[in-house]
């Protein structure tokens, strides 16, 4: 998480620096401006109005604002970028606020994602269904919540309250799946007990 407090302890967040995105597409074909949309969501960044957004000046958006700015240019594009701090302290703090509002519907969409995982095992857990390739499914899933788990970390530049409550809801998913394996592995490993015909017979 970026430092954001100076010296003296104080609150230097109305300082923040910005990058802003001013960016003109063509109006066709359309898949120009969904490209340039989705890299710029993917990276978290904050949109304040059409073809305008808004990222905190640190290096974990470095890479994606320079995407955004390339698929502009090879879309027969125009884009501005600009270096910013809100005119006043209202103003920074106004957009610290809708900044942090996003990663919050970011985290909450992650704390849904892990409900649904841990329901996932608990019914296969339920139906007893305990197989290799259902560990598989689910362990991929499991990485797909820790790679989320880190992007989001890392473009939560002023913390999120989800934030922590998110981190230890990931740790209980990692959980559920390691006693989830304990319970596919205790199936593989179990010897069968022999049918009673066979008992009769001696065999």
């Amino acid at each position: 998480m970026t430092e954001l407090q100076d010296d003296e302890g104080g609150d230097a967040r109305d300082e923040t620096r910005w990058i802003v995105l001013v960016v003109r597409l063509p109006a066709q074909p359309s898949r120009h401006r969904v490209a340039v949309w989705r890299e710029l969501r993917k990276i978290g960044a904050l949109s304040l109005g059409q073809g305008v957004w808004a990222v905190p000046d640190v290096p974990v958006f470095t890479d994606g604002v320079g995407r955004a700015l390339e698929l502009t240019e090879r879309a027969g594009g125009e884009a501005v970028s600009l270096a910013a701090t809100g005119r006043g302290a209202q103003d920074g703090r106004r957009l610290r606020a809708m900044f942090t509002a996003a990663r919050s519907a970011d985290w909450t969409e992650f704390l849904a994602d892990c409900g649904k995982f841990e329901t996932e095992l608990a019914k296969e857990v339920r139906i007893a269904k305990f197989t290799l390739a259902e560990l598989e499914e689910e362990e991929q899933s499991l990485e797909r919540l820790r790679r989320w788990h880190r992007d989001l970390t890392a473009r939560d530049v002023f913390g999120a309250p989800e934030a922590r409550p998110a981190g230890e809801r990931l740790k209980a998913c990692v959980t559920a799946c390691e006693d989830y394996a304990e319970r596919v592995f205790a199936a593989l490993h179990q010897v069968p007990e022999p049918r009673a015909s066979e008992e009769g017979t001696g065999r």
